[in-house]
């Protein structure tokens, strides 16, 4: 048994309202810059929809992920290292700009400048790549809010897979979205794929990064990838992922786009599991057996041999206690309300999913029936095969019994709530019905409607805390000999650069978390590149031997 630790994400779906609050604050964050224009490590799609880059899950076109081979081994769908050798110089499947979109902006200066007409002047559309006009008709949202209408349902892979009646009742049935970021799997094919091995996981928590300096822009990561969530900078030439915020989590903050969700539906917590397990969940035969598989490899950090084995292994005690309160491993494991999406591409994926259960009562309360009650709720997921159905192939490889589960025990958490609001006796044998007690129904409640910044977000910091170094703040810029416009030419260029102050994450931190006012912050472009600002890295004990 080899213990490691991974950093997990989940989502609620059922919170999820389609604001994109999330891929706008990532876009800001990490590619706000040129080169990245068309890049969003955060998106949010509607579903049925053909998703972002357009049908990114169909892999008899895309080949992402990994198959079994004639003898039950596990290899890159894209084929061996030989073939991937032959095609490095022209990769015949990746998706193309239009798959993604062409970044746009509008000719704004020709409101301004256009001749007094009878007409107003019209702003036209211009490529970001070439500046060349261009006629819009794709982008990362494009679906958006239109699940089930014939334009979109008609290209979604998974719908293609559940033939021509449920097509026609998708519209009618229901429709939400999915927010995506990488996966940060535990058997990424993204590294598997990479020629320069500038791809790499993180052994102290799992994250999936691109070291800049290596990559050479083969761009076999992004057909490695099944999920689509690897980029190509056209400007630096290399290959550009979520990093899952880690300059955040190394202070203990969340990601940005958990931080700004307007649902509080996203969770972050550490999972501990068995690296030497990881090749076998993800070699098993059938496709369906695949979540189970994956739940096995995780660990129990309640468990005294695992954590005996964690503490040998050099995870700290600090991040055994982290594991022990994840509300991440709450979900996977001991609810089984979360899942993983699309286990059949072999990954085995760390961001799972709540599916929504909000579709099936809106069904019901169509129909006049009280979508609130647990009888009707448990005949019509039973019923309604359609949402189960499609459930099942984002989430379980096609088994709609795990999905099914989660929907139950979504379904008795509301029943049983409500009859607590309402005053009344709940009635045990709903909890009962679906393999949980009372107790277990009030746990759920209070994490996934209630629960508060800390229950939601509790990741264990990279270092031990520190008090980050009081930077004072410099004044004007005219407050030292030879600022702008003391000596030299005028100008822009005229003298030291400005002072500026960027903040560090450490400062971040105890801005966001502290009563107080805080001031801290570190100076970085007037550092000359020697030694190291006071307040970048956290303060070394010097208590610790060397």
């Amino acid at each position: 048994m080899r213990i490691m630790a991974q950093l997990a994400m989940v989502m609620n779906l059922d919170k999820c309202i389609g604001c994109h609050t999330c891929s706008v604050t990532c876009k800001q964050t990490w590619t706000n810059r040129p080169g990245v224009e068309y890049v969003w490590f955060n998106n949010v799609e509607t579903r049925p929809g053909q998703g972002y880059p357009r049908r990114y899950e169909d892999q008899r076109r895309w080949r992402g992920g990994w198959v079994l081979d004639r003898k039950g081994r596990l290899r890159p769908r894209t084929g061996g290292r030989l073939r991937r050798m032959l095609t490095i110089f022209a990769n015949p499947v990746m998706p193309s700009i239009h798959d993604y979109y062409e970044p746009w902006t509008y000719d704004y200066e020709k409101l301004t400048t256009a001749p007094l007409s009878d007409e107003p002047p019209v702003a036209t559309p211009r490529s970001l790549l070439s500046g060349e006009p261009i006629t819009v008709g794709w982008s990362a949202n494009w679906d958006d809010s239109l699940g089930g209408s014939p334009e979109t349902l008609v290209r979604d892979p998974i719908a293609e897979k559940l033939g021509e009646q449920v097509k026609l009742d998708f519209e009618r049935a229901f429709m939400f979205y999915l927010p995506r970021i990488c996966e940060h799997c535990l058997n990424p094919s993204c590294v598997a794929s990479c020629p320069s091995g500038a791809m790499y996981k993180r052994s102290e928590d799992g994250i999936v990064l691109v070291d800049q300096d290596r990559c050479r822009g083969w761009r076999m990561c992004v057909t490695g990838c099944p999920y689509k969530k690897v980029y190509f900078n056209h400007k630096t030439g290399k290959a550009e992922k979520c990093t899952f915020c880690y300059p955040r989590v190394e202070v203990g903050l969340p990601t940005v786009c958990s931080e700004t969700c307007v649902g509080r539906l996203r969770y972050l917590g550490l999972m501990l599991y068995d690296a030497d397990r990881v090749a076998e969940a993800a070699s098993v035969t059938a496709d369906e057996d695949l979540y189970e598989a994956q739940l096995s490899v995780f660990l129990d950090p309640d468990d005294p041999a695992v954590a005996r084995a964690a503490l040998e292994a050099g995870i700290p005690e600090e991040w055994l206690a982290a594991a022990r309160r994840s509300p991440v491993r709450d979900l996977i494991v001991r609810y089984r309300l979360a899942l993983p999406l699309h286990p059949e591409f072999r990954t085995l994926p760390m961001v799972w999913y709540v599916p929504p259960l909000s579709p099936v009562v809106d069904a019901l309360a169509t129909t006049g029936h009280d979508g609130e009650d647990a009888g009707n709720l448990f005949g019509a997921i039973d019923a309604l095969r359609i949402p189960v159905s499609y459930l099942a192939e984002l989430f379980t490889a096609g088994d709609p019994g795990p999905v099914t589960l989660a929907l139950r025990r979504l379904a008795a958490m509301r029943s049983h709530m409500r009859a607590v609001n309402l005053g009344d006796e709940p009635d045990p044998s709903i909890a009962a019905e679906c393999g949980l007690t009372a107790a277990d129904i009030d746990a759920m409640y209070r994490l996934l409607a209630l629960a508060r910044y800390d229950e939601r977000y509790v990741i264990p910091t990279a270092y031990e805390g520190t008090t980050p170094g009081r930077i004072e703040e410099t004044g004007c810029s005219l407050d030292y000999d030879g600022g702008p416009g003391m000596n030299g030419p005028f100008g822009e260029t005229s003298g030291r650069p400005v002072p500026v102050s960027i903040e560090s994450f450490h400062g971040l931190k105890q801005r966001q978390t502290s009563e107080e006012v805080t001031r801290d912050r570190v100076n970085l472009l007037n550092w000359d590149g020697r030694g190291a600002p006071k307040g970048l890295f956290p303060q070394r004990d010097t208590t610790e031997e060397p």
